[in-house]
Formats: structure tokens, sequence, C-alpha cells
């Protein structure tokens, strides 16, 4: 399947890949800002992974943080798809009231449930605190298509990125479903997206899922270091920010994009 170590855990968009440290902490500011408040020993980062620099035509597969994000207590909060319109809608929201950094992964064909959100997503994107991901137009799983169909998948909902909130995905794509191999990564690197973006904790939200099991997988992943994947799909999400807020304060991590995570840069906004 060439899942390179995310393992039998995924549902759907996917699942966690592996154990994260348990709750505990101490607290930043719902912006994301640490506040100086000393972290819990018990929150250790996870094992350090390849700087995102790919060589001549190669890829890197990023499944969570540089070495040291964990040290600096940052996390990378990441929601793909997007086919549930509250659950856009809600976590744009989320992201204007709290400052909370989000990277978001959407498919343009959910576009009726995203597009509505471009004239509150521009500005975010546009100071930073918000960054799209290429995670495909349609979401179909990429191993065993042919190349036309991997490179007019990335093509396409990055045109349909930059149309819509004037912004650019690459380098960074998310296999729908976790799914890649070599191959793919190649025709992917090809049109300019040479980091493939796993994760290292996850929600496991891509279906429906209670409260309780939600905020169970939170204490279990959000930790310094993670790239945590959640989904804009289902609404149970929504009734928990706050909780979810109050995590990361007790925890003293600070919310980041893909880009602040890997020290990267957006090109300049499309007008």
């Amino acid at each position: 399947m060439g899942l390179l170590g995310l393992g039998a855990a995924l549902v759907a968009c996917g699942g966690p890949v592996a154990p994260a440290p348990g709750p505990s902490g101490a607290a930043p500011s719902r912006g994301g800002a640490s506040s100086g408040a000393v972290p819990s020993p018990d929150l250790v980062p996870p094992a350090p992974v390849l700087p995102p620099r790919a060589g001549p035509g190669g890829s890197v597969v990023l499944r969570g943080g540089p070495p040291e994000a964990g040290p600096a207590r940052r996390i990378a909060l990441t929601v793909d798809d997007g086919f549930c319109a509250d659950c856009v809608s809600g976590y744009v929201a989320f992201a204007q009231r709290s400052g909370v950094h989000l990277t978001f992964s959407p498919n343009g064909r959910y576009a009726p449930m995203w597009e509505p959100q471009a004239a509150t997503l521009r500005p975010l994107i546009e100071a930073g605190q918000v960054q799209l991901m290429n995670h495909t137009y349609q979401h179909r799983s990429l191993p065993g298509l042919p190349p036309g169909t991997i490179r007019g998948e990335l093509e396409r909902n990055e045109e349909w990125v930059g149309t819509a909130f004037g912004t650019s995905t690459a380098p960074y794509y998310r296999p729908p479903y976790g799914r890649h191999t070599p191959a793919v990564d190649e025709v992917a690197a090809g049109v300019g997206f040479d980091r493939v973006v796993l994760w290292d904790g996850s929600y496991s939200d891509s279906e429906l899922i209670t409260p309780q099991f939600l905020m169970a997988q939170a204490r279990r992943y959000l930790a310094p270091g993670v790239i945590l994947l959640g989904h804009a799909n289902h609404p149970t999400v929504l009734g928990l920010f706050d909780q979810i807020l109050d995590l990361l304060e007790q925890r003293a991590l600070t919310t980041v994009t893909i880009d602040e995570l890997f020290g990267t840069r957006r090109p300049p906004p499309r007008r």
C-alpha cells in the first residue's frame, strides 16, 4: 500500500499511526503562544524526522515535526476534506475567534462547502495563521492511477485553491487515506509537490465518532512536535473546540501551520 509506516489504524482519510504521550501539563494563551507555564514531563516529543528538503527529483515524507518542534512545544493541527458545510464554517470560525493556527487540506470536489468561507479565510491566510495544503481534487486513492491522472488531481486542486483563496498549496500534499508509493511521489514532485505530509496523531474522526472518543484521542495525541489529523466531515468536533483549547493551554502547546513547523513560506497571495 506504500503507507510508509502508517500502520493499519487508517480509517477513511486516516487514523493515528503511533502512540503519543498521555495527559497533563500547563498553559499557553488561546492564540497558541506559550504563557511560560511549566510543561509536564510526561509529554515527550516524538522521534525526529528528516527536514523538509528533497534532493533533485526526490520527495521527503513528513510524519511529524522536526526535532526542534518538541522542545519548542509546537503542534500542527491539520484538517482534511470538508464535505460537511457546518464543519467547515465551524472550523473557520474557530480559527477566527481563537487565533489558533490551522492547516486545512480541502478537496475541490467540496467547493460548495469551502468557497462561502473564502472572504473569512483570505485574511487569515495572508496573515499566516491559516495555510492550505493539497489533498487532491476528488480524494481518490492515488496508487495505481495513471501518472496523468495523479498530476491532474494535484494540479486541478491547486488551481481551485488559487482561484478561490488566492494562495498556493505547493510544495506540500497529503495523499488521500495516507496512501502513496515512490511512483506516486515522483509524479507529485514533478508538478511541485515534493513534501508528503502524513501525521503521527489523529482524532480518528473521518467517520462519525462520539465526543468522548474524540476527546480521548485529543488527550492521547495533543503533544509537542505532533502533526495532528482532523476532518471537517462530521459535527462531533464542533462542540469540543473549547475543550481542545483548554487542553492545548494545559499542555503549554503552541499551534503552528505546516509552513511554520518547517520554516517555509507561502508565495505572495493572488489578487
